[in-house]
């Protein structure tokens, strides 16, 4: 903590945040548009009567959502991080939520103390729509080979330049480390077997120091590729080391895209249950 104007207690604050980002234009603010940071700093100038700048560990897109994005701030708000997260949440739009609050070390800056974020991919396949899947996980209307899938993203595993994937948020450097990227199924077909109405659900789960923008998208684009048989294991991985973006496949929508978890130093993994979320029967 420092001491401001008037003798005021500056804290420096940190806090994990969950959210539908079905309706806003990503985290990031940008003027005339509806943004999960927006919303944030306008809810602690709502409570604590000052301008303050959020920190995002990760720049969601448009239509992402986040299970566990983590913010950072200072205030001189007074009451405490477990009432300054009862006040936020009494204000904040009903698709953003505090899921944790507590004061943080001065030198803790949410996106540059991280040391990996873990993003997931939800997708279901089914000969028709499923209404009530669609806000959460891209629909994909054919049976895909997800075993091939899995053994094609073991290649991104370790540190690649990542440029035929993504676009650096700053500078030219595209080389990122990926500690771990897979496939999982989520239990038996919903409906029994590959008949009519069944759904399979599916998740891609990657985790990395930072990640390219629409870098996740675009890898699992090409890896439905794989998926449907359009493109081989080994093609993907010369993709990959090819780093020429225009061979990628098309990026996925932002809908199955969630930002789960962010590490820092003081953990050891991001290892969770990560079906545990919104949208899955």
């Amino acid at each position: 903590m420092v001491e401001g104007a008037g003798h005021v207690v500056v804290r420096n604050y940190r806090a994990v945040v969950e959210y539908d980002g079905t309706g806003y234009s990503g985290f990031q603010i940008q003027s005339g548009k509806p943004t999960i940071q927006g919303e944030l700093e306008r809810a602690l100038r709502q409570i604590t009567q000052e301008d303050v700048r959020v920190i995002g560990a990760g720049r969601t897109d448009a239509g992402a959502h986040a299970r566990g994005q983590v913010i950072s701030f200072r205030t001189g708000w007074s009451h405490g991080p477990e009432a300054l997260q009862r006040a936020m949440n009494a204000v904040l739009p009903r698709e953003i939520s505090l899921r944790e609050a507590s004061e943080a070390d001065e030198r803790f800056h949410a996106r540059f103390s991280a040391t990996s974020r873990l993003y997931t991919y939800n997708i279901y396949e089914s000969d028709v729509r499923a209404p009530l899947l669609e806000r959460f996980a891209y629909h994909v209307p054919i049976a895909l080979d997800l075993g091939a899938m899995d053994r094609a993203a073991a290649c991104l595993v370790g540190e690649h330049d990542f440029a035929a994937f993504g676009q650096p948020p700053l500078g030219t450097n595209t080389v990122r480390v990926v500690y771990h990227a897979r496939w999982r199924a989520k239990g038996a077909v919903i409906g029994g077997g590959y008949k009519p109405g069944a759904i399979r659900l599916s998740r891609f789960e990657i985790e990395a120091n930072a990640f390219l923008r629409g870098m996740v998208r675009r890898i699992v684009g090409t890896l439905l590729l794989v998926g449907r048989g359009l493109l081989t294991e080994d093609g993907f991985a010369e993709i990959l080391s090819s780093r020429d973006i225009r061979r990628a496949g098309v990026p996925v929508p932002a809908q199955g895209l969630c930002l789960w978890h962010v590490r820092y130093d003081e953990e050891r993994s991001c290892g969770q249950d990560v079906w545990a979320w919104c949208g899955w029967p």
